[in-house]
């Protein structure tokens, strides 16, 4: 039997189960289905990154950065297409409770959401009359609030944004899209990066991807209390090293989904972590993730963007994110 080194991802046939799904502890034995193996969906893409779930359309809307576009893998059909060029470089999406999509814009540096009819509103470019960085990652809170990270990954260099110098510190928002306030939830990060909600969402989980680009910082997943607008209580959830988490997902069990990448290679693809911060398993690829979210009909199967390509896996868990 092949392992996971060694296994075909042109979509060959391969062994069951699969090699790539490892099971650390039996807690997570019952999410792996035996005859589910990792698909890789496409390739092609120069960085993907913000994959995002349209189950009305079914659909995973997902950024291809330095190629300035959205992408749009079809579930019905397998194909793939461009959603939007140019995009503004734009990286991680979200959608908010009306099923709006929201975007995160490194060319812009700004919040967007897109309309039903197509058109873009402009959430937020600007924080006490100074630009923002370039927003990174973003999700949303069943109170309609957005919250979102700037660590200015989009202007360190032209291949993902545009370079510029940096105004404001690299923080983590809360925006109420209704009336345009934005607030600072956390400024003690080096590169704040990923986030999501526990299903319950009274915890915000908050990748820190400090070690990256030479910066010599933090690799770590933090975990914070939600009290109504702000946070509390900030504890290390899992560290890293000697890679970075970059996107989070948590699933309706409160598991934490986390892409996995730039150390060991024996660690590049998603690892996933029991609510107390155990690894209980990993889902190897043979690049860096990115990023990753649940989808399909019944949400039960991940979607994970790396480097070049989009991969997939069903799975016996479904995830927490609404809509």
């Amino acid at each position: 039997m092949s392992d996971w080194k060694t296994r075909p991802w042109d979509g060959s046939p391969v062994s069951y189960p699969d090699p790539a799904i490892e099971i650390l502890d039996t807690r997570f034995e019952k999410y792996a289905i035996g005859n589910a193996a990792v698909e890789r969906l496409c390739t092609g893409l120069r960085w993907g990154e913000g994959p995002v779930w349209f189950g009305d359309a079914r659909c995973v809307l997902f950024s291809d950065i330095p190629n300035n576009r959205i992408m749009r893998w079809n579930e019905s059909d397998g194909s793939l297409s461009v959603y939007r060029q140019p995009s503004n470089y734009c990286n991680g999406h979200t959608r908010d409770r009306t099923g709006r999509l929201i975007t995160c814009e490194h060319g812009t540096r700004r919040v967007t959401r897109t309309e039903y009819d197509g058109t873009i509103t402009v959430l937020i470019d600007s924080f006490e009359g100074k630009p923002l960085n370039a927003p990174n990652d973003v999700t949303s809170h069943s109170d309609g609030s957005i919250w979102f990270t700037d660590p200015g990954y989009g202007i360190m260099l032209d291949y993902e944004g545009h370079i510029a110098d940096a105004e404001l510190p690299t923080n983590v928002y809360r925006l109420d899209p209704n009336t345009g306030n934005a607030t600072v939830v956390a400024d003690d990060f080096v590169r704040p990066n990923g986030l999501c909600f526990s299903p319950d969402e009274k915890i915000l989980y908050i990748t820190d991807t400090g070690s990256s680009h030479g910066l010599g910082g933090p690799a770590h997943i933090r975990a914070f209390d939600v009290e109504n607008d702000h946070l509390k209580n900030s504890r290390i959830f899992a560290d890293m090293a000697p890679g970075f988490a970059d996107g989070i997902r948590c699933d309706i069990d409160g598991n934490l989904w986390s892409s996995s990448g730039w150390g060991n290679p024996e660690d590049n693809g998603v690892k996933i972590f029991a609510p107390n911060g155990d690894l209980i398993g990993k889902i190897h690829l043979p690049e860096v993730c990115s990023n990753l979210c649940f989808g399909g009909q019944k949400k039960n199967r991940l979607f994970m963007t790396g480097g070049m390509c989009l991969y997939s896996v069903y799975l016996e868990a479904k995830g927490a994110q609404k809509p």
